[in-house]
């Protein structure tokens, strides 16, 4: 079972954390989630890791500000930045020493980005691998939704417009009767040609919780974040990409462009998946983290991985 519990940051926000490994394994994996789940999104990757890995390795899972079980927070903290500085301050709480590696779907890969960038000090200090899952560094530069250009404007107008209203609601939560009306629509968006129907529910459930201030919050951050600049200085780092080819938000183009970023970077293609690839292709979302932690584990450990690490960058 999961150690559960609460890691506060600065500005009062809690946010829910679940651990399970050993405390002094010598890798700790770092999964953050997309934008309206939780860290429910990863339990595939949890199992797997421990199950495989043994001592190797301690995972830990935590919900985002304004998501699952974390609390709400101020409409002006619904940012990447502020996203990245919350990943600092969780490793400093629950991971201070050792190897780590970041493991990011959708928002939670352009939290890693953030972080990274605003913190570059911190995450060279600490970061030996990372692992993006149907993510982007480009906003929505190439999220068109599958549909026509023309088409996918006028949908990005509407949701764009929806988003600003959402904002503004506060800690509410949308009502759940109306997600699950919702689901044939959540079904196309975000899963490809096949899908388990207990993932539907896992979806519709985090979405339940997130607040729908998160929910139009962090639409405009994640709309303008480009950050393929930050990405070319890891290239030193074990890193692994994979996207589903039928995945409407962040399509082939972006895992491509993170690989063009990151040479070394395996990049995987799913076909027929879509942007839920920890539920729909567990196993090469399995595979392809494994792979990046043999790496870190067979690498000597570099100088300076444990050291305080306090740099940032505004």
């Amino acid at each position: 079972m999961p150690e559960r519990f609460e890691v506060g940051m600065p500005d009062g926000v809690r946010l829910h954390v679940e651990v399970t490994g050993p405390a002094d394994a010598p890798v700790t994996a770092v999964l953050l989630h997309g934008w309206t789940l939780d860290g429910r999104s990863w339990h595939r990757q949890v199992d797997a890791l421990t199950t495989s890995s043994g001592d190797a390795v301690r995972v830990v899972a935590y919900d985002a500000r304004g998501h699952g079980r974390s609390s709400c927070m101020a409409l002006p903290t619904a940012t990447l930045a502020q996203l990245g500085d919350d990943l600092a301050a969780v490793l400093d709480a629950v991971a201070p020493s050792g190897q780590v590696i970041l493991v990011g779907h959708s928002m939670g890969g352009m939290t890693i980005m953030e972080y990274a960038h605003r913190h570059p000090d911190h995450f060279a200090a600490r970061t030996a691998g990372l692992v993006f899952v149907s993510t982007t560094a480009e906003g929505h530069t190439h999220t068109v939704y599958g549909l026509s250009p023309r088409i996918a404007r006028l949908i990005r107008l509407a949701e764009t417009t929806g988003a600003g209203v959402l904002a503004r609601c506060g800690s509410w939560r949308a009502p759940r009767a109306l997600l699950n009306a919702l689901q044939p629509s959540i079904r196309w968006m975000l899963f490809g040609d096949r899908c388990d129907p207990s993932d539907i529910r896992l979806v519709t459930s985090a979405v339940a919780r997130a607040s729908l201030r998160s929910i139009g919050g962090f639409r405009a951050s994640i709309g303008a974040q480009h950050r393929l600049d930050t990405l070319t200085a890891l290239a030193h780092l074990p890193a692994a990409a994979l996207v589903g080819d039928r995945d409407r938000l962040t399509p082939p183009p972006c895992a491509e462009s993170i690989a063009a970023a990151l040479p070394a970077t395996e990049l995987t293609v799913c076909p027929g998946a879509g942007h839920m690839l920890m539920m729909e292709r567990p196993d090469e979302v399995n595979a392809a983290l494994t792979g990046v932690l043999r790496r870190v584990l067979a690498a000597p450990a570099r100088d300076g991985l444990d050291a305080s690490a306090t740099g940032t960058r505004r």
